[in-house]
């Protein structure tokens, strides 16, 4: 099955803004610390608006704080950086918002594994 357009879009865009957080984006603004990965980019179908999720790992949830306020702070400059690379007419209106999906997994795991499951032995 052939991807559509929107999901085509979708992956260029959580990749094209994983490389500006992670070069322009840091270069400027010193107070951006942690991993930052784009987890998911969901570009509308009319190319206005697009939500990009966003996991952030810090060392403490200060500084995980801080991260997203000046990744949305500078929303705008990342898509001015995103104008330069991407051959469109307009880049989309982005919004960031933070992905829990990542801590949720490691709590499950956590809860999991200190679950004491008993094989039964034939």
């Amino acid at each position: 099955m052939k991807p559509t357009r929107t999901q085509r879009l979708d992956s260029e865009f959580r990749r094209a803004v994983s490389e500006v957080i992670a070069g322009a984006l840091k270069n400027r603004e010193p107070t951006l610390r942690g991993i930052i990965s784009v987890t998911e980019a969901d570009v509308a179908p009319d190319l206005k608006t697009a939500k990009i999720y966003v996991s952030i790992f810090a060392t403490d949830e200060e500084e995980k704080k801080e991260s997203f306020r000046v990744l949305r702070e500078n929303a705008g400059f990342v898509r001015h950086e995103l104008s330069k690379v991407m051959r469109m007419r307009t880049v989309p209106l982005l919004t960031f918002s933070e992905d829990g999906s990542m801590e949720y997994g490691s709590k499950m795991d956590a809860l999991l594994s200190g679950l004491d499951i008993k094989q039964d032995e034939e």
